[in-house]
């Protein structure tokens, strides 16, 4: 989508996730979704993960909503794919093809619902 000539006003979009524990979660993206942990503020209620140069905040309290989905888009769904079911991950729906993408759906530990999605393959319904 083009911006008309202007110059770039939109850095990056961040999702805030709401979670019951902050930790426990970071604990989740790092060691079964691959993320790192970039920072954590010192009361423990907010944190940031990120993988690939791409971040999703993680916070316990009044930020964000139950329930969310994030759609994520990735180069190679089947790699992840096959990372995510060796690490243990909840996978919800294995890769999937869409007029929009090839997806697959991951929950995390509070119910929010992971989106990851590719390229459709051609000739795939």
């Amino acid at each position: 989508m083009s911006n008309g000539g202007k110059d770039r006003q939109i850095e990056c979009i961040i999702p805030i996730l709401n979670v019951r524990n902050v930790q426990a979660s970071v604990d989740f993206y790092r060691d079964v979704l691959g993320f790192v942990q970039d920072w954590m503020v010192k009361t423990g209620q907010t944190a940031s993960v990120s993988r690939d140069n791409c971040s999703i905040m993680l916070s316990q309290g009044e930020q964000g909503h139950s329930g969310t989905s994030v759609w994520i888009g990735v180069e190679d769904i089947e790699k992840l794919y096959e990372e995510f079911d060796g690490s243990g991950a909840t996978i919800l729906q294995p890769p999937t093809d869409y007029p929009w993408a090839r997806e697959m759906r991951v929950e995390d530990p509070d119910g929010h619902v992971l989106r990851f999605g590719g390229e459709p393959i051609e000739g795939n319904p």
